[in-house]
């Protein structure tokens, strides 16, 4: 049976069919799909969310020791995150099968940069293979599992955003159970001091020659020859880009295995050919490796370094040929990213812009966009859980040189779990004046509304311990006094935290908790938060056209001949209502 499938999809299908036992990720774009279409097996398959992408990984790795087929899933910034564990995971092999699923973004679609992660596979060396359709996707998760025992070793599977999200048709199959490798204790293997890592070391050089002879002779690394004239060497999306633009006109080196690289294939191939062109996304990397080897080809200096790679792209690259395509007024299609009408942010962000002499380190997440006019609320924003470290590093930095200016750390409660926790340690251990605010929706917002251990639910959907954030700032060293929980909706009550927290030369965390508007709400929300269904309206004999109101930045609030609300879009938050100087807003129910 063949079924239209994401990338996505089809790696979660690929999973299942080779009888993975276990499955661990934390939720970004352009991977979050994968655990939550794994989640409809999870008779077969135990998945879950994990605070991070470091503790997901080293979840799979322990499950692979434990002898069964075992895989992580991230976006390309997350192996950041988890490449401590990865880099000796390489040293000590596997036992269970185990595959590591690499999303990478190239255009920055919802990320913060645009790293190459083909270059983890060669810092780590790792297996890595690159699916350039869906059916590919789910056919690499299986055979990466088996490669993963053959060769004793962790394998990556890189994926790309137009991998990820674009859909293709996959022939599917039934799952193959895959027996638990009963455990043994293999100390010289696992426990990686020095010692024993000297002998893995010399064992991962004779691993990768295996691995290179492999890559070699793999189906997955196809030649096509349609003549010698052009040769073109691609892998991933990319392919399917230069077999479009070049078409019959030339033979294909198509590489689905990419570390080790098949460099006697590849020699091969390009003594075939004439002219070799190597058509790659981002990096040059699988040029590199070819002109290291003394093999001329063309790549970067016509191919972009940058950005997502299309047809139209490779095609003026190449051949100095433009498409002609239908113009049209962005503006007229394109709203601007903002925080949703009736967001809890809005409330806190308005307050917190209010407030001078105040630099605000931001951290990733849908409040992100407090950065936005007319917002303007937020200063930095580097990566996830860097929030209340940079805000303490600020901190200390002012207070040493004498200066008045403040810090104010915003972080939302995923992010707070995910290294954010770490950071506020950082904060009272070394007797910081940061205000840390923990930004509470009550759910992992910006990727989707997945599960988090502040949401008292699992990825599978049983009910789970539920973290208690001020309970755990206390345990932290936080004073009783010095935590404040707000409803960020309630702009006076959240001012008033504000001034008294920033007023204090020691440590102080703001809970502003709200649940994100557009979540699905739990009973516990229903009976804790006012959900009612209400509304504003503006009361136009009063309304004297001030926009105090449109600067709260909300998509409901329209500025004409008349300043209205879009009764369909607004949620009744009341922000609006509360800064309206003339009482012009009323609020309906």
């Amino acid at each position: 049976m063949r079924q239209l499938m994401t990338g996505n999809e089809a790696v979660a299908r690929g999973a299942y069919e080779a009888g993975l036992t276990f499955a661990s990720a934390y939720p970004g774009t352009p991977s979050t799909e994968i655990l939550e279409n794994i989640v409809q097996y999870k008779e077969d398959i135990y998945c879950e969310w994990a605070p991070n992408e470091k503790v997901a990984l080293e979840a799979a790795i322990g499950a692979s020791i434990a002898g069964a087929r075992s895989m992580a899933a991230m976006k390309h910034v997350g192996v950041n995150v988890a490449a401590d564990p990865l880099f000796t995971f390489a040293y000590t092999g596997v036992t269970g099968g185990f595959v590591l699923v690499s999303a990478d973004d190239p255009g920055m679609h919802s990320s913060q940069n645009e790293q190459d992660n083909r270059n983890y596979a060669t810092a780590a060396r790792v297996l890595m293979l690159e699916p350039s359709n869906s059916q590919e996707a789910k056919d690499f998760m299986k055979l990466g599992l088996e490669l993963s025992e053959q060769f004793d070793t962790p394998v990556m599977l890189r994926m790309t955003t137009r991998i990820c999200h674009s859909k293709s048709l996959v022939e599917l199959a039934d799952r193959v159970e895959k027996t638990l490798v009963p455990y043994e204790k293999k100390i010289n293997k696992y426990v990686a001091t020095p010692a024993n890592g000297k002998v893995m070391r010399r064992k991962l050089i004779d691993r990768l020659k295996a691995m290179e002879e492999y890559s070699n002779t793999a189906a997955i690394n196809a030649a096509e020859y349609n003549g010698t004239k052009i040769g073109v060497i691609s892998s991933g999306v990319a392919y399917q880009y230069a077999r479009e633009v070049f078409g019959e006109d030339a033979s294909y080196l198509k590489l689905g295995m990419t570390f080790p690289m098949p460099m006697e294939a590849i020699r091969e191939f390009a003594s075939k050919v004439e002219k070799l062109y190597v058509i790659e996304e981002m990096d040059p990397y699988i040029e590199n490796h070819l002109k290291m080897a003394g093999i001329e080809c063309i790549g970067k200096e016509i191919i972009p370094e940058m950005d997502e790679l299309n047809t139209d792209i490779v095609r003026k690259a190449v051949f100095g040929i433009s498409t002609e395509t239908v113009t049209a007024e962005k503006e007229a299609v394109v709203r601007p990213p903002t925080l949703c009408a009736g967001c809890p942010h809005r409330g806190f962000f308005y307050s917190l812009r209010k407030k001078r002499d105040i630099i605000i380190t931001g951290d990733i997440g849908c409040y992100t966009l407090g950065s936005a006019a007319p917002l303007s609320a937020m200063d930095t924003c580097i990566c996830m859980g860097g929030s209340i470290s940079a805000g303490h590093g600020a901190a200390q930095a002012l207070k040493k040189n004498g200066s008045d200016l403040k810090v104010v750390a915003v972080i939302g409660d995923s992010t707070f779990f995910h290294t954010g926790i770490n950071s506020l340690m950082d904060v009272v251990y070394n007797k910081s004046n940061c205000v840390s605010v923990i930004l509470d929706n009550r759910i992992t917002g910006m990727t989707g509304h997945q599960e988090n251990p502040g949401t008292g639910f699992t990825l599978m959907g049983d009910p789970a311990t539920e973290v208690d954030i001020p309970m755990l700032c206390k345990a932290i060293g936080v004073k009783g006094d010095n935590i404040y929980i707000v409803n960020p909706l309630d702009l006076k009550e959240t001012d008033a935290a504000l001034t008294d927290a920033l007023s204090k030369d020691e440590p102080t965390v703001i809970i502003a908790k709200w649940p994100c508007i557009l979540k699905k709400f739990s009973d516990k929300d229903k009976e804790e938060f006012d959900l009612s269904r209400k509304w504003c309206e503006i009361d136009q004999e009063k309304c004297r056209k001030c926009k105090a109101c449109v600067k709260t930045g909300c998509p409901a609030i329209f500025s004409g001949a008349q300043i209205t609300i879009d009764k369909e879009a607004c949620t009744g938050c009341s922000v609006c209502r509360q800064v309206c100087p003339f009482d012009a807003i009323q609020e309906v129910k």
